[in-house]
C-alpha cells in the first residue's frame, strides 16, 4: 500500500475510534456483542475452527453442551472484548475502575523464597493469554508502584493500522516493544531491573516446543521460562475473566518456581506448569478463551500440491 492509502486507512480507523470513545462503555459493550453475533454469521473460516475445537473440548472433558451455541456466545464475547478495548484505551483509571477488578498484585511485594532465582533483580515475568479483554493487562500493570510495566507485541504489516494501535496502547503507561524490531531495547530495560513484563504465551505463531495442551500435543511458547532464566525474573500467571457485561477481573496469581533444590528448572518443566495454569483458567470459563485460533492446526485447509506430470 502506498503512503496515501496508509494515511486513509489510519484516518478511517482514527475516526472509528473517536466515535466509539464517545459512548458509555456499557453501550459500547452491547454494540460489541451485536457485532460479534454478525461476525459469527459471516466469518465462515473462523466459525468452523471455533465450533470444531469446542466440540473436541467437550468430548475431551466429557462435558455436556452444544458447540454451535457455545461458539455463538464466544463470538459475542469476542465482539464485546475487542470493541470495549478501544473504549477502555481512552478511559482514565478512575473511570475504568468502575468496570475492572483485580487481585493478587500483593504477590509482587512478597519476599524471595524457595524456587526463585538466587540472582533475582526485582524483575517479574507474567505469562498472560488471550482471555477476556486481554488489553486490560497493560492497564493493571501501569498501576503497580515501583515497577515499570512492559510487554511485547507483533507489529501489523499495515503501517496506518500499526500506528493507530500504537497510539491506543501508548496511553496505558506501559512500554510496548515490537518483538521483531525492538528486542535490543527490551533487553536494555530488563537489565535495568524492577520490570513487570507480560508475555502472551497461550499461542504460537512461529516456533515453539511440542507439548501436551488440553490433552493433545501442539506447539507451546517457552518465552516466559526463557525470559525468567535469562533476566533473573520471578514468574507468575495473570488471567483476565469476564464477570459481567462490560466488567472484567484480572487475577495475578500462582508464582511458578524457576529453581528447585538450588538448581535451575528446565524450560520444558516450567512451560508445562504455565500450560497447566492456562488449562485451569479455560476449565473455569471455557468461553473466555480464544477458540477461533486454530491451536492444534486440525482445521487448517491443506494446500495439496498438484502432481508433477511424468517426463515424456
Amino acid at each position: 500500500m502506498n503512503r496515501l492509502s496508509q494515511w486513509l486507512l489510519y484516518a478511517l480507523g482514527r475516526s472509528l475510534v473517536f466515535v466509539i470513545q464517545l459512548f458509555p462503555l456499557t453501550w459500547v459493550a452491547a454494540f460489541g456483542r451485536l457485532a460479534g453475533r454478525l461476525a459469527f454469521v459471516f466469518d465462515k473460516r473462523h466459525r468452523r475452527v471455533a465450533i470444531g475445537q469446542l466440540e473436541w473440548y467437550l468430548k475431551q472433558t466429557r462435558t455436556e453442551g452444544d458447540p454451535e451455541s457455545m461458539a455463538k456466545e464466544h463470538y459475542r464475547r469476542l465482539g464485546e472484548n475487542y470493541i470495549s478495548a478501544i473504549k477502555t484505551a481512552g478511559m482514565s483509571w478512575g473511570r475504568l475502575q468502575k468496570h475492572l477488578e483485580f487481585e493478587g498484585l500483593e504477590m509482587l511485594q512478597s519476599h524471595q523464597g524457595e524456587g526463585t532465582d538466587p540472582e533475582w533483580n526485582n524483575n517479574w515475568v507474567f505469562a498472560i493469554g488471550h482471555f477476556g479483554n486481554f488489553e486490560l493487562y497493560a492497564r493493571c500493570m501501569s498501576q503497580v508502584e515501583g515497577f515499570k510495566g512492559a510487554t511485547t507485541y507483533r507489529g501489523l504489516n499495515q503501517a496506518g493500522l500499526d500506528r493507530l494501535l500504537h497510539e491506543l496502547r501508548a496511553r496505558s503507561g506501559v512500554l510496548f516493544f515490537d518483538r521483531r524490531k525492538q528486542f535490543g531495547k527490551l533487553r536494555q530495560i530488563m537489565n535495568e531491573g524492577s520490570v513487570m513484563l507480560g508475555l502472551l504465551a497461550d499461542q504460537v505463531a512461529g516456533s515453539g516446543t511440542p507439548m501436551e495442551f488440553l490433552g493433545d500435543e501442539c506447539l507451546c511458547s517457552t518465552a516466559p521460562a526463557v525470559f525468567a532464566h535469562r533476566y533473573h525474573c520471578r514468574l507468575g500467571m495473570a488471567i483476565c475473566y469476564r464477570i459481567g457485561p462490560a466488567k472484567w477481573k484480572v487475577i495475578f496469581d500462582q508464582e511458578i518456581p524457576t529453581f528447585s533444590q538450588g538448581e535451575r528448572r528446565s524450560v520444558e518443566s516450567i512451560t508445562k506448569d504455565v500450560n497447566r495454569a492456562f488449562e485451569r483458567a479455560i476449565h473455569r470459563d471455557p468461553l473466555n478463551w480464544f477458540w477461533v485460533h486454530d491451536r492444534w492446526k486440525r482445521y487448517r485447509k491443506l494446500k495439496k500440491k498438484k502432481p508433477v506430470p511424468p517426463a515424456k
